[in-house]
């Protein structure tokens, strides 16, 4: 079902959804394999789409750690909304990654631990990504840590002008295989 629905949205929004299929298990346990999550208080997920790292993060996650989805398509969102709406440590916000300062405004959230995120910065506008990558990186706490993955290189000396350490792993299994990147501050 989550196929289905990835692959309508893919359809109708290519350049937003980045991909034809969502996220495998193993790009999903590498990406949150980066993450300490015996010390994180707070995570974003930018772009969750349906939810591949969500379910990950959440079934490894302590239950006080708070977990801020960011999702802008609204069909992703509302089935994100609807399965996650019991779970007090998960906020589901209908709304752009450009805009992660103010949401954490009004969470009265000052800094996150760590920023994952699925958005595709290869075929988003380049004033889009930056505008992004500028608040995430605004975001995290000092030792934070910013984990994205692409299915290219192309982007990353775009995404080192924000974020001079990065650290690759390529991920095989995964429709197309991706590159975790794993930036620091």
């Amino acid at each position: 079902m989550r196929l289905i629905t990835f692959l309508k949205e893919y359809l109708k929004h290519p350049k937003y959804t980045g991909a034809i299929a969502p996220s495998s298990n193993r790009l999903s346990k590498k990406m949150v394999n980066a993450v300490n999550l015996e010390k994180a208080e707070c995570i974003v997920e930018l772009g969750p789409g349906t939810g591949p790292f969500t379910r990950e993060i959440i079934r490894r996650k302590k239950a006080k750690t708070l977990l801020i989805l960011i999702e802008i398509n609204e069909i992703f969102f509302e089935k994100l909304q609807k399965e996650y709406n019991e779970d007090s440590s998960v906020v589901v916000i209908h709304g752009s990654a450009e805009n992660i300062k103010e949401y954490m405004a009004g969470l009265n959230i000052k800094k996150v631990d760590y920023i994952l995120s699925g958005l595709p910065f290869t075929s988003l506008p380049r004033d889009v990504s930056s505008r992004i990558l500028n608040s995430v990186k605004e975001s995290l706490q000092e030792n934070g840590e910013f984990i994205t993955f692409q299915y290219s290189l192309i982007k990353r000396d775009f995404i080192q002008h924000f974020f001079p350490e990065i650290s690759l792993t390529k991920v095989w299994f995964n429709l197309p295989p991706a590159y975790v990147f794993r930036c620091t501050k």
